[in-house]
């Protein structure tokens, strides 16, 4: 058997290392890349998908609100007596 030639081992060593220092490079610049977006976005005073969504929410809440309210005088002016029909005024000649 042939001893391990230690010029590969040092490579080997070596790579392992440099990917490892790339893919700690890589997480870094994806970081800096999203807290970049995130202040960027801010700044537009754009929103978050949580504030639409609770937002698009008490819009539908207050739709269906006022559907019942509607319901509701529909049915009390129903019942109510009508109201009286305004006179007729004399023209002046």
């Amino acid at each position: 058997m042939q001893p391990p030639n230690k010029l590969f081992d040092e490579m080997s060593k070596l790579m392992t290392n440099a990917m490892g220092v790339a893919q700690g490079a890589r997480t870094e610049a994806e970081t800096a890349m999203k807290s970049w977006m995130d202040r960027w976005l801010a700044d537009r005073d754009f929103v978050t998908r949580e504030e639409f969504d609770a937002v698009r929410a008490m819009a539908q809440k207050a739709r269906e609100e006022n559907e019942a309210l509607k319901a509701r005088i529909a049915a009390l002016e129903a019942t109510s007596k009508p109201a009286p029909k305004p006179r007729a005024r004399k023209s002046e000649s």
